[in-house]
């Protein structure tokens, strides 16, 4: 049985194809389209994942879609009506994007993927995320937490996994929305809502929480994680365009400047900043302000999802937990669930926003709907497309681009390994790009983490990105605990790069450049059996420098989504500072080696 499982319009679109209950392809549109954060019709992905699995649309047992439109129409309507005439441009925009496109998903579908119409389904927003999470977990039986900015009227949900079914018995309803409450922050903190949450997060180490109580005074949070905000502060639910209300800032002052350099005190300013302003001691104090704003938000959300997860052991007994939505991609509150809940197994969605959804509505159709067992665990993230060796030889010389190949796997680690020990920057593609937002060593941009500088080095020469956010590590999952302090209980979190924790005091000097300015670190752990020459490239490393780590970040440039394809790789290449890019066994070098 084929189920073929879609988001899109509203932001991450994507397509995931199920085959019996077993996941067979999965992408996120944005990697085909270039386009980040492409919220328009799957067209690529579709196609990809239909061509995986060597069949056509009118071979499909069903096409699900990841929400209810109806039902998210009848909250935008109400929404708008009952705070008109405030509401007007909201409720102009949404209706025409409605009635025009948004309502007609189902003919969209059939029409789009070549599928029966009576075959397309929809399931509501926080089941397909619930099941996105349960049903790719390794647990017959689990707690299942789901949070986002919001789905149709639901805005979270907390409840319970048991073999094939799925029941959530509690939910966050808009506008009282944790998700909605931390994108409120992000645009205050000048960055773009749906894409720069994960830049407060990076921001919030460089502050302290000094006004975590006074963000108390705009919700109130229940016993079991519920909360309330005091719409007073906030125009999102009015507003197409807004986010904070008056209120809110007179109660924070003016928001930072969207697109100007942060800086603190205590931090540098790298070179690609230009020259430093006259009023530079100003303008570092103004920010340590706003730094101390990430710092307040983050620990909040933290602790009103450790509220929640606390809640939900004490309620199911259960011992294990699975997570999804994108507010469940905040790695520093998932290190605090799995250091601080007493949940022994914690599965959390590498796709954990929209693009999930995708693949949780066609395993909630083939699991919860038709009753049919349960026989998938995600244990890797490499659902995306691959090339062959064909395919990238063709490419190359197609273009006339010099290489070298290397026929041997133990000789390509080994001399990937020895380049990167000299401090030079690689490039790795192979294998089927990641699912999810992160780059898992299929996609990876790969440093020594031994040099402090390697942070400033990565990013002027290759990400030309703001020196806050951290780099992370990938670490021989057998050695993890000798550099982090992490428990990595079945190591789902980490084997994703879903949990921050702390780096252990004697290793912060021996792998700075992964170390985070609060001694934190967000680890990718790799195992013996996911990933052979990602895992050879570690242990040559440390053969050589004798620490099982390398810095690993998504192998793009700012403001584009991750490689996909030898083209889209190679023209990264040549536009950075990369020294060298591998695909699969070709090597092209910068300078001759």
């Amino acid at each position: 049985m084929y189920i073929l499982g879609l988001s899109f319009f509203y932001h991450e679109s994507a397509a995931a194809l199920v085959k019996d209950g077993v996941l067979i392809a999965a992408a996120a549109e944005e990697r085909f389209s270039r386009k980040k954060h492409d919220s328009g019709f799957p067209t690529q992905s579709v196609k990809f994942c239909l061509e995986e699995a060597g069949i056509g649309g009118k071979d499909l047992d069903f096409a699900v879609f990841y929400e209810k439109p109806f039902l998210k129409f009848e909250r935008l309507l109400l929404s708008c009506i009952s705070s008109f005439p405030s509401s007007y441009k909201l409720f102009r925009d949404s209706m025409l994007a409605f009635l025009s496109e948004k309502i007609w998903v189902k003919s969209i579908i059939a029409n789009r993927v070549g599928v029966e119409r009576n075959k397309v389904l929809f399931v509501p927003h926080h089941l397909s995320h619930a099941a996105s999470a349960f049903y790719c977990s390794p647990y017959q039986e689990a707690a299942v937490l789901t949070l986002d900015g919001v789905g149709e009227w639901s805005c979270g949900g907390l409840g319970v996994g048991s073999g094939t079914k799925i029941s959530l018995f509690k939910e966050l309803r808009f506008p009282h929305s944790l998700g909605l409450l931390y994108s409120a922050f992000t645009d205050y903190l000048g960055f773009e809502v749906n894409d720069g949450e994960y830049k407060v997060m990076g921001m919030a180490p460089y502050g302290e929480p000094k006004y975590a109580e006074k963000i108390y005074n705009l919700l109130k949070v229940a016993q079991n994680g519920a909360l309330k905000l005091d719409m007073n502060y906030f125009t999102f639910h009015k507003s197409p365009s807004q986010n904070v209300a008056k209120k809110f800032l007179d109660l924070f002052g003016p928001p930072r400047e969207r697109g100007s350099h942060f800086f603190t005190p205590s931090s540098n300013y790298p070179i690609y900043f230009g020259e430093k302003p006259t009023n530079y001691e100003e303008l570092a104090e103004r920010n340590q302000y706003f730094a101390d704003i990430a710092a307040s938000i983050q620990k909040v959300t933290e602790e009103v999802i450790l509220k929640m997860v606390n809640y939900l052991y004490n309620e199911t007994k259960n011992e294990n937990l699975v997570m999804a939505g994108g507010v469940t991609l905040n790695s520093v509150a998932n290190g605090r669930v799995v250091q601080e809940s007493p949940f022994s197994g914690i599965f959390i969605q590498p796709a954990a926003g929209d693009d999930g959804g995708a693949l949780g509505a066609a395993l909630y159709i083939y699991h919860h709907v038709l009753g049919e067992k349960r026989g998938f665990v995600m244990e890797h993230p490499y659902w995306g497309k691959a090339y062959t060796e064909k395919e990238i030889r063709k490419f190359l010389e197609d273009k006339e681009i010099k290489y070298k190949y290397i026929s041997d796997v133990e000789d390509l680690a080994g001399w990937i390994a020895s380049r990167l020990s000299k401090g030079e920057v690689i490039a790795l593609f192979q294998g089927r790009f990641e699912w999810g937002p992160r780059a898992l060593g299929n996609r990876s941009i790969l440093a020594d983490p031994r040099k402090e500088e390697m942070k400033d080095i990565v990013n002027v020469k290759i990400k030309f990105r703001e020196p806050y956010r951290p780099f992370a590590p990938v670490v021989l999952e057998e050695k993890a605990d000798e550099y982090f302090e992490d428990n990595f209980r079945d190591n789902y979190p980490a084997k994703f790069m879903l949990t921050v924790c702390q780096v252990r005091g004697d290793k912060k000097k021996v792998i700075p450049a992964v170390t985070h300015v609060d001694g934190s670190a967000r680890p990718q752990t790799i195992d013996r059996g996911t990933n052979p020459l990602y895992r050879l490239i570690l242990e040559k490393f440390e053969k050589i420098a004798g620490v099982p780590v390398l810095l690993n970040t998504s192998f793009n440039l700012k403001g584009e989504p991750i490689v996909a394809s030898p083209e889209n790789a190679y023209n990264t290449f040549t536009k950075s500072g990369i020294d060298h890019l591998i695909l699969e066994r070709f090597v092209i070098s910068k300078n001759a080696v």
